[in-house]
């Protein structure tokens, strides 16, 4: 536990706030519910069971298999398909106020099926299909609406992949290249650059779900190209290159697209039953079942407080 004695920067409240008594939120933004697209927020808090209630709605609605990254204040989600177009269109929401997404610039180009990761200043969203798989990365500056700037490239051009951060590095794990890989790439993120090598998942898989705290970084579940899908949950420690390691599994095999919102103590799969997992993310182990979340958002993209 911190010390919380004197009067202390906004700066190091932030690098200190795993340690507050928080309600941690997250909100699962977009996605399929009931075979029809779906414009809506949904938030969830992380208090005994998850129950989802009504946040707000996405700017431009009807986006599925988009991206969101966050600060401990601002979540941002961007692209998705719009009846199978790519989108380039991002928005944001203010965690602690509830209400409708507010336009904040667009994508390098639009796209589906990629991954994303930031600290607490930047977001990097990495990869994906805007009709062809694509390997560029753009970056935005969290606090500072604007569209985004281009960063560098994917190791390869790949889609269906996804990131978690550290206070300085973005690391991406699996994907789908025309084969599923084990690939997990890392990006310095105060650096614009291409990807440098980290290491490898247990199992090659697309789809996977990630999360992080500012030292671990989780990849969950997946599609390795079999039935039933994945249930394998990996670890990596964010600041040491190297191969994953087992975590634990899911409490059941999922739908090819694994989706995730966490904040830096937890992390929420969701499971395409209207129903979540839960991990704590310090420890090890298999996940436990949250509860229902009266929502079925197959292709939602998360990110929490």
């Amino acid at each position: 536990m911190p010390n919380y004695n004197g009067v202390w920067s906004l700066s190091t409240h932030y690098q200190n706030v795993s340690g507050w008594p928080l309600t941690p939120e997250t909100i699962l933004a977009g996605g399929v519910v009931l075979f029809a697209s779906s414009s809506g927020i949904d938030k969830i808090t992380l208090v005994n069971t998850a129950t989802a209630t009504d946040f707000g709605d996405l700017s431009v609605g009807g986006r599925t298999y988009g991206a969101s990254l966050g600060s401990s204040t601002r979540a941002v989600f961007a692209g998705g398909s719009q009846s199978d177009d790519p989108g380039n269109v991002m928005d944001f929401v203010q965690f602690a106020t509830e209400g409708n997404a507010t336009d904040f610039g667009n994508l390098t180009d639009g796209r589906q099926d990629f991954g994303a990761a930031s600290n607490s200043t930047r977001g990097l969203f990495m990869g994906g299909t805007n009709g062809s798989r694509v390997n560029n990365v753009d970056y935005i500056t969290i606090a500072s609406a604007g569209n985004a700037l281009d960063f560098g490239d994917c190791s390869a051009t790949k889609t269906d992949l996804h990131g978690c951060a550290s206070t300085t590095r973005a690391v991406v794990g699996g994907g789908n290249t025309g084969s599923r890989i084990n690939v997990i790439d890392y990006f310095t993120i105060g650096s614009a650059g291409n990807s440098t090598d980290f290491g490898n998942l247990t199992v090659a898989r697309s789809g996977v779900g990630s999360a992080s705290s500012s030292t671990r970084g989780v990849f969950a579940g997946g599609y390795d190209g079999s039935t039933p899908q994945v249930n394998t949950i990996d670890y990596i420690t964010l600041g040491s290159a190297g191969n994953a390691t087992d975590f634990g599994d899911l409490t059941a095999q999922l739908q090819p697209r694994t989706n995730c919102g966490s904040n830096s103590l937890k992390a929420v799969f969701l499971m395409g039953s209207n129903t979540l997992d839960i991990i704590t993310l310090a420890s090890t182990g298999n996940a436990s079942d949250f509860g229902g979340a009266v929502m079925t958002a197959a292709s939602a993209s998360g990110i929490g407080a």
